[in-house]
């Protein structure tokens, strides 16, 4: 009996987790020529150019020297509207802060469009 119930509470740990992890809403999809799909990119945006995507509806950001549009991720994004503090500039310093898991790594890859310019 109290076999059962560990089995019973280890399924529902796992299908709670799957629903409380954040999932990234174009699964990669739409990487049209922007993106070479082998984690280069082919095109290249200036800080200007991506200032001016600084609201919830159009939200890029910069990390590490290179240009994500998170638009489709700021509704899901677990952390609120932290993910707009820093539209259109630079996220890196809180992309890398503690409250991100391991996991928030490979979503980001799905949200790449460009780099930025030297």
């Amino acid at each position: 009996m109290e076999i059962i119930i560990l089995i019973s509470l280890v399924v529902l740990l796992v299908l709670g987790a799957l629903f409380v992890i954040p999932r990234s809403k174009n699964k990669g999809e739409g990487k049209d020529a922007r993106s070479a799909g082998n984690g280069t990119t082919s095109t290249s945006y200036s800080k200007k150019e991506v200032s001016t995507h600084n609201t919830r509806k159009d939200c890029w950001i910069i990390i590490k020297d290179k240009v994500y549009d998170v638009t489709p991720y700021v509704e899901e994004h677990p952390g609120g509207d932290a993910i707009l503090n820093n539209a259109g500039g630079d996220s890196t310093e809180g992309f890398f802060g503690p409250q991100h898991g391991t996991r928030v790594f490979d979503i980001i890859e799905d949200f790449c469009i460009g780099k930025l310019e030297d």
